[in-house]
């Protein structure tokens, strides 16, 4: 088809199948010549294209620096026709021993900062190769790479470089091309080379070989490496997930009795001004507590982040909190790809390879180079030879040359007739022609043997390079000893072992705490042994600084690594460790839970279930006050939310009152505030999901309510509690079971002296027990000082009540045996270790 202007053609195309091809072509493009490294000299096109290019300029050690806007502008004009951003971003990089293991480029002036901060304009900073990159040039004038045209045609480019150095491991690489990313993290020289040696030692060598050489990645930052899977996977696969920690060490203060946390080091390519800014912003969420200050006192001598700690703060405790939370810990994901040339159309293909691979390129790359510069220097010998072996003859024949020459109308002339007379070639003539007359004394004939001499030495020496590859790889692993010797160093980023998850737990010892928790919501711990006990009858102790109008509603017993299961009284539960539950004297008020869990301000708190695990052959028994139970598989709720799960489904003017754990074969004693009581089996109460309703447990009467729940887990008696300081304890047998939903037996008398009934739970005779007020008075008693009695009886009094005060909670406290086998001596009454008066 043909324009209207008779001068462009226009071809009918389909637009799917033209995206299609320009989308290809475009995606080539970016993966062969922009974003992803050559296996064999590590490098991307651009970053070749700078080093070319500053050995072009000259810009070598030791000779004066120029200006980076020379190298960036040399690199446009000749080799890279993008942005000046793009080359001066990867001259940048190539300066930074922050970014590189070992730089190519040595910079002065601002190159940036591990902070963050941009280097400076490239107008004003300079720039000249460095040692190392001199390295990776070492012989490409010998014609050991092959070269392509330019992007005009006007210049030629090397395709890639002879690399003596291992760069692609060395320094590594990043990118991210079209479908596909690369990433590859820097390696130790010496470990690289070592790996190489015996590589070429044993080409058989198996993965298990490569890491009792190479250890690891080793980053230009230093740090930890936390476990050693992910280098096993890369090694193996070249994919792995390496774990990276900063280098931090607490030390003490004695001055102020405090300790801090120094930060030495960081995780590959993280930020530190972004670190310090991150941990300043956990301490003012609360995520990580006990951070008093923070202070970057970093200089010129090196990193030092200084984390000050507050008085009762755990070092390890808040140094883990950061690992977890902060870029102090952080995660490289390793991707082993790069191009490889194919050997059959020696095109580039992108390709991911475990590292044995990658050494053995690399290992291949050399060889190649070796063998191209050992010709390049035999025809060079070659050559050499062949014009000397001409002088000699004109040496040979000095009286016979001369006459010629005299007698030649020109210099062609004299180099038609040479060549005749002695069969020399063009060449030798020409040198002839050009010999001066110096050549004839007899010290410089002499020279000319032994240099002939010498290059028919060399000649021999460098055919049998060619004729024995064993040679050429022993000339390989010389080259890589000797670059090893020059610029490699210790290991910087040290391998620790992956001990599991730490936990804070770990750190905390595992102790008993009474958990208690007001009407208006204040929540703490403490230690059951800030409690000595008391004789019954006796008066107690404060347990709690409470405002006039709060009053203590639970308390409870569990262990400092057990999750606290809250249950709220819209029905969600959340979890909270123990160990999360502040720690307060006995009597401060403790803290809102409001503030631990995610919940409104005016949510109420109706249970709270210790629990070490989630087991599936475990449940969880809900009880509301209208007498509903529901039974649900504990696994369910196993998965920690911090928006809390719906745990049980209220119905209006109900509210739950109590939820505990079950084996799924337990009898269930539910009883009211009236003094009657039901037992029956659980196995009536069938599996229900979370967000479910229950089915009825007992049958109420009007005004009357269900207080307790007990779960008979052991051959135990049920201790009654009354609010006027009554109690009893009553055989498990007495209470008969029954069918679910029946209105329940007389479990005590209830009378004006007893007053309604508080609690009922299931103890052993050499339990303890914990009695605690309206107005926080806590007293601690033995279940054997409370006489055994039938159901329908008052009891005796376990507590003297001031006027207007009723007991509200009770728990059970189970005294620990010492290694004897008997329960360890306590004190007589219940006050705080190092006490006050009884009150």
């Amino acid at each position: 088809m043909t324009a209207p202007n008779n001068r462009e053609r226009i071809l009918p195309r389909l637009i799917d199948e033209e995206i299609k091809e320009s989308f290809i072509n475009y995606s080539m493009s970016v993966i062969v010549s922009r974003a992803l490294p050559d296996v064999r000299d590590g490098l991307k096109p651009v970053q070749r294209r700078v080093l070319y290019a500053m050995n072009d300029l000259g810009l070598t050690p030791g000779r004066p620096y120029k200006k980076s806007a020379t190298v960036v502008g040399e690199v446009l004009g000749k080799y890279h026709p993008h942005g000046d951003s793009s080359v001066y971003d990867a001259l940048v990089r190539m300066v930074q021993d922050f970014s590189l293991r070992y730089p190519l480029v040595d910079g002065q002036g601002n190159f940036g900062s591990v902070d963050g901060d941009p280097a400076a304009a490239y107008r004003y900073t300079e720039a000249r190769l460095t040692r190392v990159a001199m390295e990776m040039l070492a012989d490409i004038e010998k014609n050991t790479v092959d070269e392509a045209p330019n992007f005009d045609d006007r210049l030629t480019e090397p395709r890639v470089l002879p690399s003596a150095l291992p760069n692609l491991l060395v320094n590594g690489s990043s990118g991210i091309a079209v479908g596909m990313a690369t990433n590859i993290p820097p390696h130790n020289l010496r470990e690289v080379v070592s790996a190489l040696h015996a590589l070429i030692d044993n080409p058989e060598l198996d993965a298990a070989g490569l890491r009792k050489l190479i250890k690891g990645p080793d980053f230009p930052t230093a740090g930890y490496i936390y476990g050693r899977q992910g280098i096993k996977d890369y090694i193996e696969t070249g994919r792995g997930r390496i774990v990276m920690r900063a280098r931090a060490v607490i030390e003490e203060k004695e001055s102020s009795n405090k300790s801090q946390i120094v930060v030495t080091e960081l995780p590959y390519q993280v930020n530190k001004a972004r670190l310090v800014e991150q941990i300043a912003e956990l301490v003012k969420e609360q995520k990580v507590d006990g951070i008093s200050a923070l202070r970057d006192e970093s200089d010129r001598d090196g990193m030092r982040i200084v984390i000050e700690l507050k008085r009762d703060a755990i070092p390890r405790v808040v140094l883990n909190q950061l690992y977890k939370h902060s870029t102090m810990q952080s995660t490289f994901g390793v991707i082993m790809l790069a191009l490889v040339p194919d050997p059959h159309t020696k095109q580039l293909v992108p390709k991911v390879m475990p590292l044995r691979d990658v050494l053995q390129h690399y290992v291949e790359h050399r060889h190649d180079v070796i063998v191209r510069r050992t010709q390049f220097d035999l025809d060079k010998a070659l050559e050499r030879e062949h014009i000397l072996e001409g002088l000699k003859i004109a040496v040979d024949n000095i009286d016979e040359v001369i006459k010629i020459i005299r007698a030649a109308a020109d210099t062609a002339v004299a180099s038609e007739r040479l060549q005749k007379r002695f069969k020399l070639s063009e060449r030798q003539a020409e040198a002839i022609l050009n010999m001066r007359l110096a050549k004839l004394t007899g010290l410089e004939i002499d020279k000319l043997e032994a240099e002939l001499k010498e290059v028919r030495a060399t000649i021999a020496d460098l055919r049998g390079i060619l004729a024995s590859r064993p040679r050429r790889m022993g000339i390989l692993k010389d080259e890589l000893t000797e670059v090893a010797a020059k610029y490699g160093d210790d290991r910087r980023s040290e391998i620790t072992s992956d001990e599991g998850e730490f936990t804070i737990e770990d750190l905390i010892a595992e102790e008993d705490m009474v958990v208690t928790i007001s009407h208006s919501g204040y929540i703490k711990r403490t230690p059951v042994t800030t409690y000595r006990r008391q004789r019954r009858g006796g008066r107690g102790l404060s347990g709690q600084d409470l405002k006039d109008t709060d009053f203590i509603e639970r308390l409870f017993i569990a262990s400092t690594h057990d999750y606290i299961m809250i249950f709220t009284d819209d029905g969600r539960c959340f979890w909270l460790k123990v160990h999360e539950i502040p720690q307060a004297g006995r009597a401060t008020r403790g803290k809102p839970i409001v503030n631990l869990i995610n919940v409104t301000p005016d949510t109420g708190i109706r249970s709270m279930v210790p629990v070490r695990e989630f087991r599936e052959d475990q449940y969880l028994l809900f009880c509301t006050k209208q007498g509903t139970v529901k039974k649900t598989c504990l696994s369910e709720y196993g998965n920690v939310r911090a928006n809390g799960v719906k745990a049980i489904k209220i119905e209006r003017g109900d509210e739950l009152i109590d939820v505990q754990v079950t084996s799924g074969t337990n009898d269930i004693v539910l009883a009211t505030k009236h003094g009657l009581s039901i037992r029956f089996h659980e196995a009536e109460v069938r599996d229900m999901g979370r967000d479910t309703t229950g089915v009825k447990g007992v049958e109420l009467r009007p005004q009357d309510a269900v207080i307790s729940m007990v779960v008979i887990k052991r051959d135990a008696t049920l201790l009654v509690v009354t609010e006027k300081g009554m109690g009893k304890v009553t055989d498990i047998d007495e209470y008969r079971v029954q069918k679910r939903g029946g209105k329940g037996i007389i479990t005590v008398n209830r009378t004006e002296k007893t007053g309604n009934v508080v609690s009922l739970m299931e103890v052993l005779p050499e339990d303890e027990i914990m009695l605690i007020t309206k107005q926080g008075i806590i007293i601690r008693s033995a279940v054997n000082e409370v006489r055994n009695t039938g159901r329908n009886a008052q009891g005796v009094r376990l507590v003297n009540l001031d006027a207007n005060d009723i007991v509200c909670s009770v728990a059970r406290v189970v005294v620990e045996k010492d290694e004897g086998g008997e329960a360890g001596e306590e004190a007589d009454d219940l006050a705080p270790t190092g006490g006050e008066d009884d009150l």
